[in-house]
């Protein structure tokens, strides 16, 4: 596993003068995906996990669903202008019984760790993945969905070095922390709380609760959506068709989650609040 953390000279400049210091930076790396050998995608990541983030990113392509359908992952040889290995190519062997067709989706070459669905031709053909009926087990109080963020907060020990990366934490319907998992890609923080879930056999996800940093997208709906999660929590804005797909399918999608206060914007029924607990 490479880095995850560099230290760079950094100048602080204020109205009183300017200082100059030592500052860690979050690391961000390539990582190529090969399908039996074939180069089938890159993102830009933050090293670690990366078995999961594969996993992950595979379930959200609506490739694989369950942890028998992935046979091995494993790193690629490749050495840096060290002659140190870089742990940035990772082939994956599949179910050969999956079909075809499940690989044909068109994509371009990169995807950046601030897009998660770059490239792909058509959403219609992303919202045709999603399963068809979602469970309907979770209910937790508004004061545990309230506490989220924070609980998510106390664990961000990259964050805490660098204020440069995103977080994604799965909990359980009592505030229970599942999983946590940091990246410079928020869609990337994600793929790896799904693909730690496909590795421990735990997919789908009924019952949880996926809270993350930032806003949330289309794709992170998308991601929590075919993971089986019931709710996605964010601390920033969601998109109009974040909500459009979340009420489509099923999702509790919430969002401004921060100072006490959040907004639910689709299936309200998971969370029970003040007046109905008294």
């Amino acid at each position: 596993m490479g880095r995850l953390t560099e230290r760079r000279r950094v100048v602080t400049l204020r109205r009183d003068g300017s200082r100059s210091k030592g500052d860690l930076l979050a690391v961000e790396e390539p990582l190529e995906l090969r399908l039996a050998g074939e180069s089938f995608t890159v993102t830009m990541r933050t090293p670690g996990h990366d078995f999961e983030l594969v996993a992950g990113f595979l379930v959200a392509e609506g490739i694989i669903s369950s942890q028998e359908h992935l046979r091995s992952l494993r790193y690629c040889a490749g050495t840096d202008e060290h002659g140190n290995q870089t742990y940035n190519v990772i082939d994956a062997e599949l179910d050969p019984a999956l079909p075809p067709t499940s690989l044909l989706r068109t994509r371009n070459v990169l995807t950046t760790s601030a897009c998660g669905i770059c490239g792909t031709t058509s959403i219609d053909a992303v919202e045709k993945t999603l399963p068809v009926q979602r469970t309907d087990l979770l209910r937790l109080t508004s004061d545990v969905l309230l506490q989220l963020p924070e609980l998510m907060r106390e664990r961000q020990t990259l964050f805490a070095k660098t204020g440069g990366v995103h977080a994604a934490g799965l909990f359980d319907a009592d505030g229970e922390l599942l999983c946590l998992r940091e990246d410079v890609g928020r869609h990337n923080a994600v793929d790896k709380v799904v693909g730690w879930a496909l590795t421990q056999g735990r997919l789908p996800l009924s019952g949880t609760v996926l809270q993350v940093s930032g806003r949330a997208s289309f794709e992170l709906v998308q991601k929590a959506a075919l993971a089986g999660i019931e709710m996605l929590s964010a601390v920033g804005a969601p998109s109009s068709l974040a909500v459009d797909l979340a009420e489509r399918s099923g999702l509790t999608l919430a969002g401004f989650s921060r100072g006490g206060s959040i907004n639910l914007y689709t299936h309200f029924q998971r969370v029970e609040t003040e007046d109905e607990q008294s």
